[in-house]
């Protein structure tokens, strides 16, 4: 009887390994570093919703031609990536009048390309008027008489009254800012990940090989999967700030919206980040941001790193692909 029992386990192991290396040759793709094949470029804004305001342009604006200039440059550089806009003139995606609605369209967008990669392009604003404001401050103080009181208790007397003078406040604010989801808010995420039913790596073509989204299975999946979404959004977040860092803009690093989630990143079922490209509300850089030279320094660098991000993701053997954090 034991050595009946011996050989029924020995049987069942053997056809384990046979089904085990049947499957790995059926399918050898699955075993391959993922492959970026398709990138969503964002940019900010748009139709009725300008964006933060410069004192000569708005952000709308700005985003549109860096994210146009930066989607030429990705199909220069790298010819086997497809490249999808959210939009590529002055309207909301979508083209309606209805600005979170439109925040539902960039995302749809993104997932129904099958992006590998979502960038959103924006401007920074500081909360203050753009270039500068007037604001006052006490430089002294006079004697003047006031009538206090009321009736026949009505009296003169000497008060001290602060002498203001206005002065102008320079909007100082600048630098760069790197966006990603927040690393509390996995619940959005997590259901972008399972509406998009990728499997087996970033970008997947075989329909055969996607689990039923409502098993546990598939939820477990999902938890793992905004892991890494997290860890490669912080890497290529990490990569465009150092890239602006070494070109000799200010960088405020790798952020998170802890306080606010940035829903259209917490809604596509991919890396995903937010450049803030520099603060529109300064004079000087909205100068920047608005110039030929600037726009092209700043697709340089994301482009950079761009490269870096590539390489990790598709030269790692690591399984999934490259798993990086913040720097």
């Amino acid at each position: 009887m034991k050595q009946s029992k011996l050989r029924t386990i020995s049987v069942f192991l053997f056809l384990s390994l046979i089904f085990t290396f049947s499957s790995f040759k059926k399918n050898p793709d699955a075993q391959k570093p993922p492959k970026i094949r398709t990138i969503i470029i964002d940019p900010g804004h748009g139709g009725i919703d300008p964006g933060a305001k410069g004192l000569t342009s708005h952000e709308a604006d700005v985003a549109l031609d860096i994210s146009l200039k930066l989607g030429n440059a990705i199909q220069k550089e790298f010819p086997d990536i497809k490249v999808v806009f959210t939009r590529t003139s002055d309207i909301l995606p979508g083209n309606g009048d209805d600005i979170h609605e439109a925040l539902r369209v960039r995302a749809d967008m993104a997932n129904k390309a099958r992006g590998d990669l979502f960038v959103s392009i924006h401007c920074n604003a500081n909360g203050q008027p753009a270039g500068g404001f007037y604001a006052k401050r006490v430089v002294g103080h006079k004697n003047v008489y006031k009538y206090v009181g009321k009736g026949s208790k009505k009296k003169k007397k000497l008060v001290k009254e602060p002498i203001y003078e206005a002065y102008w406040v320079k909007n100082t604010r600048i630098g760069t800012q790197t966006y990603i989801w927040a690393a509390d808010r996995s619940g959005p995420k997590g259901g972008s990940i399972n509406d998009r039913g990728d499997e087996g790596g970033e970008d997947v073509e075989d329909s055969t090989n996607i689990l039923d989204l409502n098993t546990p299975e598939a939820k477990i999946r999902a938890q793992l999967y905004e892991k890494k979404y997290f860890d490669n959004s912080a890497l290529l977040a990490s990569y465009v700030e150092d890239e602006f860092s070494k070109s000799g803009r200010k960088s405020d690093g790798v952020m998170q919206r802890n306080n606010k989630g940035i829903w259209v990143l917490q809604a596509t079922g991919m890396p995903s980040i937010l450049i803030e490209t520099g603060f529109i509300t300064n004079k000087e850089e909205e100068e920047y941001l608005n110039s030929d030279k600037g726009q092209s320094e700043i697709v340089d660098n994301i482009i950079a790193a761009l490269k870096r991000y590539k390489d990790d993701i598709e030269n790692s053997h690591a399984p999934g692909g490259a798993i990086g954090g913040f720097h």
